[in-house]
């Protein structure tokens, strides 16, 4: 069995960072589902139907189905929503998770500077279904709401190196946290588990990304996996609360402040300033995509514009070249992004399939947008993401707008229960739409989650198409 190190006998930024863990790990063990922000608790509604929405449509996806039938599932009763397989918690789990990510419509918080929905919620979810137990509807929303809070804090705590994506380090501290609390571990265990999901971060380049490389799609589905194995091993008593975040997110991936871990823990709830995505690309170029559409004319004319240039912050500067050859480099081009949303009117999952008639001409308008950084931009972080756009005509008018935030985000048009529910509409149907709503709306008076769980794909219902 492990024995942790005494605090005294750390180096003292790992020391703090464990002290951090530690509390972090009372806090949530301290939790109860009455506890939560009413704020909180609709905004962890609002998340997890926009979350498994996303996950369904991602699951109708051809890659997601060519990737479903490739991996051989063993038998189960957890469903793989998007399609009629049932298999184990784990598996399950896991191809939810890639499907969130398929089509960049999943969750995320501009705080945190990723998305913990999807990081957390798949593996709460392989928890509950793998309890000896039943895990009624407000523990495993308590768990969700927990893990939330973790992970997010860790995401604002981490000053990552631009070489590094977001997905699958920070997120699996978040994901052990909830599967820990499900398994009904002590605070000492909980810290453990975070402290072991921080020790299986996974490499995350961007450059693979950009390059359209689906490995991409599977890393916060790792994330997942690797928070229901920290919590097994803190169970195990295998894992100790040693400050392995000092070493991963603070060493290895970028720098890790532990005060911001702990900022106003159980007074401010980073849950409540999550955000919801209305186009199909990457959050980052999304208020450009909102102010394209805006200055858009009714009928475009390529030939017309000149140059478009795009003025943001510094965070999108990976995304600020590229000629995508598939889906997922399309979602992360931001030229393509802005030239596509110019030529069609839209950034969905139709626009960035790569067979639409018009991918090939989006990407040669793409040509003509230029995207730059601004330092100004940058010193409004995080609370503000904002852009400039600007369309330069052959004729020498300039048309231009600027926004702080794209719509969708908390400061700025967020999305409403109404305005959720027609997005999830748009992806899978209004039926769907309306039965999803009322089941994530159930789960606070349900004694056994994981029996809902189960049921998921088949209440939501397979009306739609493959996307």
């Amino acid at each position: 069995m492990t024995v942790a190190l005494r605090r005294e006998e750390l180096p003292r930024s790992v020391a703090e960072v464990a002290a951090a863990v530690e509390e972090l790990a009372a806090f949530a063990t301290g939790l109860e589902y009455e506890d939560i922000p009413e704020a909180a608790r609709e905004r962890l509604n609002l998340m997890l139907t926009d979350l498994w929405g996303v996950s369904t449509a991602g699951g109708r996806t051809p890659e997601m189905q060519a990737l479903t039938a490739a991996w051989a599932a063993g038998p189960g009763a957890s469903p793989v929503l998007g399609t009629d397989l049932n298999t184990s918690a784990e598996t399950a789990a896991f191809l939810n998770a890639v499907a969130a990510c398929e089509l960049e419509l999943d969750e995320g918080n501009k705080h945190a500077k990723g998305h913990p929905a999807v990081h957390v919620v798949f593996a709460a979810m392989a928890a509950a279904q793998l309890a000896p137990r039943a895990v009624s509807g407000t523990e495993f929303l308590t768990a969700v709401a927990a893990g939330y809070e973790v992970a997010a804090r860790f995401g604002r705590a981490l000053n990552r190196n631009s070489d590094w994506h977001t997905h699958g380090h920070w997120g699996a501290t978040g994901a052990a946290c909830a599967a820990a609390l499900i398994r009904r571990l002590p605070a000492e265990q909980v810290a453990a588990a975070i402290d072991a999901g921080a020790g299986l971060a996974q490499a995350a380049p961007w450059a693979m990304v950009l390059d359209g490389q689906f490995t991409r799609n599977l890393w916060a589905a790792g994330a997942n996996l690797a928070g229901l194995n920290a919590a097994r091993l803190a169970a195990a008593g295998l894992a100790g609360n040693d400050g392995a975040a000092a070493a991963t997110l603070g060493t290895l991936v970028g720098s890790l402040n532990p005060a911001e871990l702990t900022r106003g823990l159980g007074r401010d709830w980073l849950l409540t300033q999550g955000y919801a995505k209305l186009h199909s690309s990457c959050s980052y170029t999304h208020g450009a995509v909102d102010l394209a559409l805006q200055l858009r004319p009714q009928q475009l004319d390529p030939a017309a514009l000149t140059e478009v240039q795009v003025v943001t912050h510094s965070l999108a500067a990976p995304l600020f070249s590229g000629t995508p050859r598939n889906r997922l480099a399309a979602m992360f081009s931001f030229p393509f992004v802005v030239a596509n949303a110019l030529l069609q009117g839209e950034i969905s999952p139709a626009t960035m399939n790569p067979d639409h008639p018009n991918f090939d001409a989006a990407r040669a308008l793409s040509t003509k947008v230029t995207v730059t950084a601004s330092p100004d931009y940058d010193r409004l972080l995080p609370d503000q993401r904002r852009t400039r756009v600007e369309l330069h005509y052959t004729d020498g008018t300039v048309a231009a707008a600027e926004a702080a935030n794209p719509r969708g985000d908390v400061d700025h048009f967020p999305l409403d229960r109404d305005s959720i529910r027609s997005k999830v509409a748009g992806l899978l149907g209004p039926e769907p739409a309306e039965r999803l709503d009322r089941l994530v709306r159930s789960l606070e008076g349900q004694k056994n989650a994981a029996a809902v769980l189960n049921n998921l794909h088949a209440l939501i219902g397979m009306e739609g198409h493959t996307l």
